[in-house]
């Protein structure tokens, strides 16, 4: 075996395998290594990829060119796209996986990637040089040199699980945790913390009584998350549950209260707000009797089931009993109980946008390890980290997404700017300009930049080559085509929006809420016979991406101008060594954040918290502006 690499990534989870996948196919010599490659791109909690906001950062994953979308579609056993009732701002796809099948196809892809191999065995410190990274020590007593190094651990660092009052130490069940990493950086000047995160038990099939509960089948269309064509859901689709926690529940779970570590002061370090233990639940929200459960299944040729919602830390007998006071769960036979982990992290304001550290060159942080939570998030950063880390080596600009191009650019600015109190978790909420980030336009955003780089491939060009002639070619008809009231008026009324009474535009027609782009084809057949022009395999996207463009024009136009205005702060860089602390004219809050954050561009600066509009016009007049 040849000791010597481009790029090592520590960690063959979400992050670590888009990390590893993107700079191999760039052109790095990348290794991989994991304890176990049997679960690499384990899915450590609950077997589905997306949701909202997160369904948005994997369609972003898969325009740059990384895996996450493919891998997901091809162990897809449900799809959905969440919100179809609110605006295209705010449609989220997420998909339950088959989880031996989504670890079977990342295997696949690792297996087949040039450049890209893997080592098992367990990091215990970094080759520091100089502030510089060199490779790493393994408990196999082994020196690998890399140029540069990825860590992605996940709750492995120190981890430690918690079953009721009976403590495991571990970076998930039945796997061991790692030691000496963060000993090692914390003595090299990283500040670390301690987070944690919980995962509920999981059941067996056949002791469920699915008649008690509500079905929730997925969504049979043209959605998924690739945007290759070619690649399709393969899987036998099947169905979630949905139930409910009671008062009855409620009583079970408040008798364990007294033995929860969430209150005995067992654990001590800081815990998920937007996705809260059952236990937590029923303190924060005492006044309600019922929480909802959904019950997932885990695969095809599986009869273990994950009960989301039902997060818990509890002793094994008082989630047992709890449980079987919920509908359908009468007889419910356990898999394994839920527990919580604890495990390090480091503050990501240590961070540069591209995920390289501060302190030490060449090192990159992606995932868990920088405080957030998700598959999605871990992967978001991991792709970022992997590009960066090859542009490194290879003497290359590095590689930086704003908070215009996308929900990633959102993710890792929020992080290095802001820092985290909690695990931090996306949300369409946190994105300023979520109507420019559609999950529908993540190709149109990402692909052509990923290209220029070398990640996105020809076949991505080409489809959306394809992809935007056709929108273009309808947008243009629409505009020019005029249809006459006689003909268009039995749609209006059938649709219940007001009669035209001369001759108007298709696109006037499109803008109405009550009227769908379909809906015209079907009444134009001028309209039909052009859509039937277009690519079979992209026809429905096409259609659906130029009806948002119509009707959403406005809104788009409008963010896209309040989103220059924010490019232009961030095309103001701060010299890297300004000196704060005598700035008087600046708040003693902003000297200290600004000194502490050291941002790169004013716009940064600007969203610090406590660094105010006085400070940023301060700034401004320091730089010229």
């Amino acid at each position: 075996m040849d000791f010597k690499y481009d790029i090592i990534v520590v960690g063959a989870g979400h992050a670590g395998c888009e990390a590893a996948s993107a700079a191999a196919r760039l052109g790095s010599k990348t290794l991989l290594i994991t304890m176990d490659m049997n679960k690499i791109a384990q899915m450590s909690c609950n077997p589905a990829v997306g949701g909202i906001a997160k369904g948005q950062i994997v369609r972003e994953i898969d325009a740059m060119g990384g895996q996450m979308g493919i891998v997901t579609d091809r162990s897809a056993i449900q799809f959905r796209m969440l919100n179809r009732s609110k605006g295209p701002a705010m449609w989220s796809p997420r998909s339950q996986s088959d989880r031996k099948r989504f670890i079977e196809e990342w295997v696949h892809i690792i297996s087949l990637t040039d450049n890209l191999y893997v080592w098992q065995d367990v990091v215990t410190s970094l080759i520091i040089k100089g502030k510089e990274v060199r490779g790493v020590h393994t408990a196999l007593g082994i020196d690998i040199e890399a140029r540069a190094v990825v860590l992605t651990n996940g709750t492995f660092l120190n981890g430690l699980l918690h079953f009721g009052q009976t403590q495991i130490r571990g970076g998930r069940i039945s796997e061991p945790a790692s030691y000496g990493i963060t000993e090692q950086l914390k003595e090299t000047g990283f500040v670390t913390d301690r987070m944690k995160t919980g995962t509920p038990c999981r059941v067996d099939a056949r002791s469920i009584d699915f008649s008690k509960m509500t079905e929730q089948p997925g969504d049979d269309d043209n959605h998924h998350f690739s945007f290759l064509p070619s690649v399709k859901r393969q899987l036998k689709q099947m169905s979630c549950w949905i139930t409910y926690t009671n008062a009855v529940t409620h009583n079970e779970l408040r008798k364990g209260l007294d033995r929860s570590p969430l209150y005995n002061g067992q654990i001590k370090s800081i815990g998920p707000r937007y996705c809260p233990s059952i236990e937590t639940k029923i303190v924060t929200f005492a006044d309600k009797d019922a929480h909802q459960l959904f019950i997932e299944p885990e695969g095809v040729n599986s009869n273990e089931y994950y009960v989301n919602g039902f997060s818990s830390s509890l002793p094994l007998d008082v989630q047992l009993a709890a449980l079987k006071t919920v509908p359908g769960f009468e007889n419910i036979v356990l898999y394994r109980p839920g527990y919580a982990i604890e495990y390090d992290f480091f503050d990501p304001t240590q961070l540069l946008h591209t995920l390289e550290t501060k302190l030490v060159k060449n090192l990159f942080f992606a995932g868990q390890i920088n405080g957030t939570t998700g598959y999605e998030e871990a992967a978001g950063q991991g792709i970022v980290a992997g590009i960066n880390a090859h542009m490194n080596v290879a003497g290359s600009p590095s590689f930086v997404l704003s908070r215009d191009e996308a929900y990633i650019g959102v993710l890792i600015d929020d992080l290095v700017t802001k820092g985290v109190d909690e695990p931090y978790r996306m949300f369409t909420s946190r994105a300023e300009y979520r109507i420019l980030l559609r999950q529908d336009n993540a190709d149109a955003r990402l692909t052509e930049k990923l290209y220029n780089i070398g990640l996105a491939d020809a076949e991505r060009m080409s489809f959306l080559g394809k992809k935007q002639q056709g929108e273009a070619m309808l947008t243009e008809f629409l505009s020019s085509f005029t249809v006459k009231p006689e003909r268009i008026n039995p749609l209006l009324r059938e649709k219940q929006t007001p009669d035209i009474h001369h001759g108007t535009k298709l696109i006037d027609l499109l803008l109405r809420p009550q009227i769908s782009l379909t809906d015209l084809a079907l009444q134009v057949p001028e309209l039909a016979e052009l859509t039937h022009k277009l690519d079979a395999d992209l026809r429905e996207e096409i259609m659906e991406c130029t009806e948002i463009n119509v009707k959403y024009k406005g809104y788009i136009e409008r963010e896209r101008l309040a989103a220059d205005k924010l490019q232009r702060l961030d095309s103001i860089k701060i010299p890297t060594n300004f000196s704060y602390d005598d700035l008087q004219s600046l708040s003693t809050e902003a000297r200290q954040k600004l000194g502490k954050i050291r941002p790169q561009t004013i716009g940064q600066a600007s969203r610090i918290p406590g660094v105010s509009p006085n400070d940023i016009s301060v700034l401004l007049v320091l730089m010229g502006r």
